[in-house]
């Protein structure tokens, strides 16, 4: 009998991924179960489990994998890098003529704003301000861009800083735009599971001129512990062509205009 074909990388972390879910949506559960249900053996299950654990995605514990809060896993930048980019993608291009020349931009940590790093590369005197690490280092080596690294309590797990020192920054900053995710959207209503970066989202908000929110449809039809205002604060909402009928018109019946746009597939 011939071996198994050997997955590649994005396999195995797509895989991976779908563990997290599952672990999320059960709870806890136990390894062996889990090895059943992915169709792959115990051994495998334990690198997984190892792997997601490293990343502080979940906890190992003894023959059982167990969920931290479904929403706090789903702010982990390793996670959310390589989840939905293509609607990502087609969100950031979807706001790119709205960054002007000589203008100043705040950004968020959201990863759903990554995209936009290629994208305003080629913009001159561009000023972006912004909390995520992971973001200012890649806009660091775009020649027309001055980035401006909020510092503050350091999240590893997110790779972004938050607390009074970015909070206080912000509120002696003006910005022509804020361009921003939402961790979870329900009937127009923003929440965040953590206190600190809903604080770090209200201050942009304040200090910006106007503001646009980027989130594809997985954001819609959830709550988290700590809300932070409405999507009246934004100028317009961008999402992906399959958020619900019901949250669009919970948004237009909040004034605010929605663009939608259809997620373009990307190619290894």
């Amino acid at each position: 009998m011939p071996a198994k074909p050997r997955l590649s990388q994005a396999e195995v972390e797509q895989r991976r991924q779908a563990v997290l879910r599952y672990v999320a949506e059960q709870g806890e559960i136990r390894t062996d179960d889990l090895a059943a249900h992915f169709g792959v053996s115990l051994m495998t299950m334990h690198r997984d489990l190892d792997d997601l654990a490293g990343r502080h995605l979940l906890r190992k514990e003894r023959g059982r994998a167990v969920a931290f809060p479904a929403l706090t896993m789903e702010t982990a930048t390793r996670f959310r890098e390589s989840v939905g980019l293509a609607a990502k993608s087609a969100l950031c291009a979807a706001v790119a003529g709205r960054i002007t020349p000589g203008s100043t931009v705040f950004m968020d940590d959201s990863t759903t704003i990554y995209p936009l790093a290629d994208i305003v590369a080629g913009i001159d005197q561009l000023t972006v301000v912004t909390n995520s690490v992971g973001l200012a280092q890649r806009l660091g080596s775009a020649p027309g861009v001055d980035v401006t690294l909020l510092g503050g309590r350091y999240h590893g797990e997110f790779n972004s800083c938050t607390g009074p020192e970015v909070t206080g920054a912000l509120s002696r900053m003006r910005a022509d735009l804020a361009l921003m995710s939402a961790t979870a959207v329900l009937e127009g209503r923003l929440f965040h599971p953590l206190r600190e970066y809903a604080e770090v989202k209200e201050a942009m908000l304040a200090s910006a001129n106007k503001a646009v929110l980027l989130a594809d449809h997985s954001k819609f039809g959830k709550t988290a512990t700590y809300a932070y205002g409405t999507v009246a604060l934004y100028e317009s909402v961008v999402t992906d062509t399959a958020t619900s009928d019901e949250e669009i018109a919970a948004i237009r019946g909040l004034g605010v205009p929605v663009e939608r746009v259809a997620p373009r597939e990307t190619t290894a």
